[in-house]
């Protein structure tokens, strides 16, 4: 059984996301190592070869996490998978409690600002930022705070012993979040096969010349690379310079890597990040 370091506590949506990934997978069921932030989660990995990591990397509606991009950078683990998860929130309080009773919301911002529409319908009602979705239910399950309700998944409402009071109270319904799989290099190589890879995470400079971008997207095209995601990040200390991460799938592994060696003359401090599976 694997062990997987998670932003959060059981029934957060990494926790949902890790058991969703290697259920599809490897048919396999997953201890949870707890963190309380994402940087723990890159510590917690490297201290334990054994470990695998997952960090959310981009949401359908708060878009990009920059942070983890440069933590996944800075540190010496490899991208392995990915998962793509559809986020529901729901409204969970004590089984005594009903939505007339409830008084006080509590949950992440995130999942608090992807339900304003709904908590607008309830401006009677205090609402409070916490750490974690699951925590916020794990809380007020565990203090018995009645009167009280999380913004949660289901799963954390089951799993804490609360109430659901309202399903699928998100304000955009195409909500997804994607994750990413981290491990060390051993462990990651163990986990991904050369057969089985079509989706890769590369990171690079350019140099200061007119069309370099453009030359680099030209290349990896006549290599029939299709380029699914590209964010730049400013690099400190070095104006007007960016690191761009870029993902990439294909269906050929040999134009891939020979597409690779094509781009990276016209690049600098190019790096990948991991070689996987594409997650549909």
């Amino acid at each position: 059984m694997k062990t997987v370091a998670i932003q959060g506590i059981k029934g957060a949506y990494h926790d949902i996301a890790a058991r969703k990934y290697f259920e599809e997978n490897y048919k396999e069921e997953i201890e949870i190592q707890p963190c309380n932030q994402f940087k723990d989660v890159i510590l917690t990995v490297r201290r334990d070869p054994n470990l695998i990591g997952i960090m959310a990397i981009e949401n359908t509606i708060a878009g990009s996490l920059l942070q983890n991009y440069e933590l996944i950078r800075e540190s010496d683990l490899v991208v392995a998978g990915e998962q793509k998860l559809h986020i529901s929130h729901s409204l969970a309080a004590l089984p005594e409690d009903t939505i007339k009773t409830i008084v006080e919301v509590n949950s992440h911002p995130i999942a608090l600002m992807q339900c304003a529409d709904y908590l607008n319908t309830l401006p009677h009602i205090k609402i409070v930022e916490e750490e974690d979705t699951a925590l916020s239910a794990k809380n007020i399950a565990e203090n018995k705070l009645q009167g009280h309700a999380a913004i949660c998944s289901r799963y954390a409402a089951e799993l804490y012993g609360l109430k659901v009071l309202e399903e699928g109270i998100e304000t955009n319904k195409r909500n997804f979040t994607r994750f990413l799989l981290i491990a060390n290099r051993w462990l990651a190589e163990e986990l991904v096969k050369d057969s089985e890879i079509d989706k890769t995470s590369v990171v690079f400079t350019l140099p200061h010349t007119e069309g370099s971008l453009s030359k680099v997207l030209t290349i990896l095209s006549f290599y029939d690379i299709n380029l699914t995601k590209i964010q730049s990040l400013p690099i400190l200390g070095r104006e007007w310079e960016y690191l761009f991460y870029v993902d990439l799938t294909f269906k050929n592994l040999l134009k891939y890597k020979q597409g690779l060696d094509a781009v990276r003359p016209l690049t600098k401090e190019f790096r990948i990040l991991g070689e996987y599976k594409e997650k549909n």
